[in-house]
């Protein structure tokens, strides 16, 4: 809606993880840094973990992007998966087409066989596993079970899990301490300062084709940042709707009245101090403006058309 506003060729506040807008914040590199030397090293399990919205599939998509030749990749996006759904869904990663009326003993057998397969033409096996926390623990226990398999001098498969801190949480459990001691390297992904937040937004609109001077200044990108307690993705939902806001009342830059209200409406944002909570209806006046002055524009347009056709 407010692209051409603002001169940009994209949206720059998509909640989509999408690797084009990846910025080199700090948290962000130090994870890639870990899981890039981890997966050179070659041995175990490598774990992210970090809150909801902090930026764990993006990195693992950039990491996915980012892997040398020399390694295969197997990508696992939803891994509530029993153990069998996972042994069939890493066999299907893995190249595999085979005969729905395998049992789990020949499935497993022919995964080994394949991970030497790859070995032997100088490949590397990366398995890696977005919302890791979903795992029951007998699917824990198999991807453990599988980090046995190696050669005499390298494991066949590396295993990488993304998940939140409940997957710390949960590895806590005695049950599952063989695993918690193959976890080789790990990083935990923290909140973003303000100041982070502020290169963040900036990158993102430079990205979408913004050229001018700086739509946000310091004061609201403190107050966003507060709001969204340092959450790259609260951080999209508050700029997006103040940008929009922005947008209804035909400013050429973000005012503290636009950040309030967006953040005001935005579910999971920490709420303003009660006296500023009745900018709510700033957001909800705006955008009533907003939509009736499009359809007004539409109402011109159709009239003018319908004279001419006169």
């Amino acid at each position: 809606m407010y692209q051409q506003h603002f001169g940009l060729t994209q949206l720059p506040f998509t909640l989509t993880p999408n690797t084009q807008f990846f910025f080199g914040l700090t948290p962000h590199v130090e994870a890639l840094q870990v899981l890039q030397t981890a997966i050179e090293n070659g041995e175990g399990f490598i774990k992210v973990t970090g809150e909801v919205g902090t930026g764990k599939t993006l990195i693992c998509r950039k990491l996915l992007n980012d892997l040398p030749e020399q390694y295969h990749c197997a990508y696992v996006p939803n891994p509530y998966l029993s153990p069998e759904e996972l042994r069939w869904a890493l066999a299907t990663e893995l190249g595999l087409s085979l005969d729905e009326n395998l049992n789990q003993q020949q499935l497993t057998s022919l995964i080994q066989s394949r991970l030497l397969e790859l070995n032997q033409q100088g490949l590397q096996v990366v398995l890696v596993l977005d919302e890791a926390q979903a795992l029951p623990n007998e699917s824990l226990e198999t991807l453990r079970l599988f980090t046995n398999l190696e050669t005499e001098s390298t494991k066949l498969i590396q295993v990488v899990l993304f998940g939140q801190p409940e997957l710390d949480e949960r590895l806590e459990d005695n049950k599952l301490r063989q695993l918690k001691q193959r976890i080789t390297f790990s990083y935990k992904l923290r909140p973003l300062a303000w100041d982070e937040i502020q290169a963040y937004i900036d990158y993102r609109l430079s990205v979408a084709g913004y050229q001018g001077h700086s739509l946000f200044n310091d004061k609201d990108v403190k107050l966003i940042a507060a709001a969204a307690r340092g959450v790259p993705r609260l951080v999209n939902v508050i700029t997006n709707k103040a940008l929009l806001l922005c947008f209804a009342e035909g400013e050429t830059r973000v005012h503290t009245k636009h950040c309030k209200a967006a953040i005001v409406d935005t579910e999971d944002a920490e709420p303003l101090p009660p006296a500023q909570q009745q900018e709510r209806w700033i957001f909800l006046l705006l955008l009533l403006c907003a939509s009736l002055a499009m359809l007004y524009v539409a109402d011109v347009d159709w009239v003018s058309m319908l004279r001419e056709s006169i």
